[in-house]
């Protein structure tokens, strides 16, 4: 006789919250269909002064995904061949893609192994005279030691582009992502702690040049109309995705708040299961507000790839962010680096775990997936001993 598989845990759950939303977010999709402006547009207008007000920025410029934030923040400060931008090789490819498609060189630099951002001590040994931006990751939803790189940046006039694609609504000393640097760059990829339902991201400022150089870029360079003063692409933020997110915004700080709960309760579990010698837990930096984008943990034993594994027989979903290091990617051989180059980030990549992670995550699910992890463990241990 078949035992019934208990229900699975999803990485991330978005039927929840399209649920709770259901009628607001239709009537928004609606109303843009209705108007029949669905590029740019009103909504669009609307969406970014209520996401500068949020970040306390002056401009924000919507666009087509996150990448195309990086992209823009990129252009629109100048960077171009025979420039260098630093980053952490220890990030999601898009950052280096960027710096690469904008005809510069990307500095990769190693980071710090307790809360996976970029290393400012690594910062000021890459500095050079070609350096024309510094951009630090804000991975998993903790900012990276700004106040490190502030004084990098201003002792070499260097400025910082704020990679916050995971990091909306995080803070550091009492600062939200988006004040952080000259610019910062946001991703509203669905499963993003403010997300819409495909790919869209924005860019935000407070230097008015700037601001406009990328509101231009994003349409092809075209200002004013059929007028091109300089090459742009097509990055533009539809209406619907805009419409969407202004419905979301109102709540961004209570589904991050849970967030913050549901990483306490992973905390919690872990311990009462004994598996502080089996997982490294998310360390938190006081002076920080970590958004929990993803709670991710360290399988600092060797079997991450085996407990991925045994989630996925049971039902458990889990992702690695990330597998290898930018810098071993096959695309980027020609800048020379091999394996040992950067030995933090590569000893990040054999061990990181994402655990289920989304506002609505029940603490019945949460109990499952540190249970299981606690059966696997005791397995291995066994098998050791």
């Amino acid at each position: 006789m078949q035992t019934e598989r208990p229900n699975p845990v999803p990485l991330c759950d978005l039927r929840a919250q399209y649920q709770e939303l259901r009628e607001e977010i239709e009537a928004a999709v609606a109303r843009v269909l209705e108007s029949g402006q669905v590029i740019l547009g009103p909504e669009t207008t609307a969406l970014e002064h209520e996401v500068a007000e949020y970040c306390g920025v002056a401009h924000a410029v919507g666009c087509g995904s996150g990448t195309d934030a990086i992209s823009l923040a990129l252009h629109g400060i100048g960077v171009g061949p025979g420039d260098e931008v630093i980053l952490p090789t220890f990030t999601f490819f898009a950052t280096a893609g960027c710096v690469l498609r904008s005809g510069a060189t990307p500095v990769f630099v190693d980071i710090d192994p307790a809360t996976f951002n970029i290393s400012a001590a690594a910062v000021a040994r890459a500095i050079t005279p070609r350096t024309k931006a510094i951009i630090p990751v804000h991975l998993y939803g903790q900012c990276a030691d700004m106040a490190e790189l502030w004084a990098v940046g201003a002792e070499n006039g260097v400025p910082i582009i704020e990679d916050a694609a995971q990091a909306f609504g995080s803070e550091y000393h009492n600062k939200r992502t988006g004040r952080l640097g000259a610019i910062a760059c946001f991703s509203f990829y669905p499963t993003k702690t403010l997300g819409t339902y495909g790919d869209a991201g924005m860019v935000v400022t407070d230097d008015d040049e700037w601001a406009d150089r990328m509101a231009t870029l994003r349409v092809h360079g075209m200002k004013p109309k059929y007028m091109h003063r300089v090459l742009g692409w097509n990055a533009r933020i539809d209406a619907l995705h805009s419409a969407i997110l202004r419905v979301k915004v109102p709540h961004v700080d209570r589904w991050i708040a849970a967030r913050r709960t549901a990483a306490l309760r992973y905390d919690d579990l872990i311990s009462v299961h004994g598996l502080d010698q089996f997982l490294i837990r998310p360390v938190v930096r006081r002076d920080r507000k970590h958004t929990f984008n993803q709670y991710v943990v360290r399988v600092t034993d060797g079997s991450r790839d085996m407990l991925v594994r045994h989630f996925a027989a049971a039902g458990i979903g889990c992702e690695i962010y990330y597998p290898r290091p930018v810098h071993l990617q096959d695309c980027v051989r020609h800048l020379g680096h091999k394996f040992g180059d950067f030995p933090l980030s590569e000893a990040a990549s054999r061990e990181v775990l994402a655990l289920p992670m989304f506002p609505e995550i029940t603490p019945e699910q949460q109990s499952r997936v540190v249970e299981t992890i606690a059966a696997f463990a005791a397995r291995a241990f066994r098998r050791a001993a």
